[in-house]
């Protein structure tokens, strides 16, 4: 199978510094339009869709494969394979993008110079008494189920959440966009996969130095687990945003340009 059709692969801009960026759960390559931009003149830059994301080819998803983190993380490594990129590569992730980011550059030491991990969770429930991931099993349990029985409704609680836009706005409106036009099939399959993962045991076997960028107000991903992943991530700078919602890159493009500019003209 072509993996750049499958994935939708899409590169703009130009030089020996490769940036490949990776979507978060129920989005797309679009989420990332409004940052693309800052990096074209100095940046060869790769934006691609999970299989069963965006304009992917669907019937390519395997419910096996793509159960956990794993298969998500074999998509980043087949992309990677496909346009011959070996080293050099700065991974820029969203969300659940920074764990399959992680996996990816554990399996594959070397390719990635650089980690930037915007709204990270390294796991979601909270873990009495030292980890606060920011949702109980039995709320996960409860958002699934809802998924389930009437994925629209399940759409709509969640986008505000994660958006920081109670009342609507244009982040929430490209994530409800996003959400409705997933096959509820697949995004349940993702969801699980996203929500269950605890890859804490992970974090010391990243080599490569990362940046975290951590939303100040955010329900999904609270302050405390930007601090605990700053902790054990080794070689990690840690920065806060100060923006409500999960989805900086979208609702403060400024914000993540800035930060990454800085962290990506450091000689460390």
């Amino acid at each position: 199978m072509n993996v750049l059709k499958r994935n939708n692969v899409h590169e703009t801009g130009e030089g020996d510094k490769v940036l490949l960026y990776a979507h978060g759960f129920g989005c797309s390559q679009h989420m990332w339009s409004q940052v693309v931009p800052a990096f074209t003149s100095s940046h060869r830059q790769v934006l691609f869709d999970y299989v069963g994301s965006g304009q992917s080819d669907i019937s390519a998803f395997d419910s096996r494969r793509y159960s956990t983190l794993n298969g998500y993380a074999q998509d980043v490594l087949d992309v990677c394979d496909a346009l011959g990129l070996t080293s050099g590569v700065t991974f820029v992730g969203h969300s659940v993008s920074c764990s399959i980011g992680m996996l990816a550059s554990i399996a594959r030491p070397g390719l990635f110079d650089r980690l930037v991990l915007l709204g990270p969770s390294p796991c979601f429930i909270n873990q009495p008494p030292d980890y606060v991931g920011g949702f109980e099993r039995t709320d996960l349990e409860g958002l699934l189920a809802l998924m389930d029985q009437n994925y629209i409704g399940w759409a709509n609680y969640l986008t505000p959440v994660i958006s920081g836009e109670q009342g609507g706005g244009p982040v929430a409106d490209n994530l409800s966009d996003s959400f409705c036009s997933t096959d509820p099939v697949i995004a349940r399959i993702f969801a699980e996969a996203t929500f269950y993962a605890d890859n804490r045991a992970d974090l010391p076997h990243v080599s490569c130095p990362s940046l975290i960028l951590q939303h100040r107000y955010d329900a999904l991903a609270p302050v405390e687990v930007g601090e605990y992943l700053h902790k054990h991530l080794r070689n990690s700078t840690y920065q806060v945003l100060d923006v409500v919602g999960h989805c900086c890159h979208m609702s403060h493009p400024h914000l993540v340009v800035d930060a990454m500019k800085t962290y990506l003209a450091r000689k460390d």
